[in-house]
């Protein structure tokens, strides 16, 4: 045979692997940044509102400024590497804004709480991404540690003005932590 289509590989088990998986954490890390930018935008606009709230929400607007470097980082992946972004995106909008307002609406030490929980399963994630692909792609470990090194500031910011002392605090933390967990599992295959 010497037509083209013989030339064609046949798939083999495994093929491809490699390139499902750094779509799932391309997929995945854009989901959760753009979530991040979307909880401090919206935690942000209730503490403008608010008079005595002006550092609170000079420091969530520092705190979203790095996640949108992080998502315009994140979006120049996905192009560069033909990787569409999870079909979550309009669930995700809507749960991020709700979870950011509904937060801020409860105080500043419950939006505290909010970052501490989220920023504590997406450090955990990071690290395993980190330690996954560090071999097969270094460059982009290095660009995920940096991340998460960001990450863990401002978990620790939140620890450090009172995370904690938000009301129902372990039920808060839980029930974010939960959903930050079932969104990466989500985001990674959808």
């Amino acid at each position: 045979m010497t037509d083209a289509a013989s030339h064609i590989p046949l798939p083999r088990p495994g093929m491809g692997a490699s390139k499902a998986r750094m779509d799932e954490i391309l997929r995945v890390d854009h989901a959760g940044e753009y979530a991040a930018v979307l909880i401090y935008r919206a935690q942000k606009a209730v503490f403008e509102g608010r008079k005595a709230h002006g550092d609170m929400a000079r420091d969530l607007g520092e705190m979203q400024d790095q996640e949108a470097v992080h998502l315009a980082r994140f979006e120049r992946l996905l192009n560069e590497r033909r990787v569409r972004p999870t079909a979550m995106t309009p669930l995700w909008r809507i749960a991020a804004s709700a979870l950011g307002a509904g937060t801020a609406l409860m105080g500043e030490k419950a939006a505290h709480a909010c970052t501490e929980a989220v920023e504590s399963v997406i450090e955990k994630h990071y690290a395993d991404q980190i330690a996954e692909i560090g071999d097969r792609d270094p460059a982009l470990a290095a660009e995920l540690k940096q991340f998460r090194d960001e990450e863990l500031a401002h978990h620790d910011h939140a620890i450090d003005h009172g995370s904690r002392e938000a009301p129902a605090y372990r039920l808060l933390s839980g029930v974010i932590k939960a959903g930050c967990r079932v969104a990466i599992k989500v985001s990674e295959k959808v």
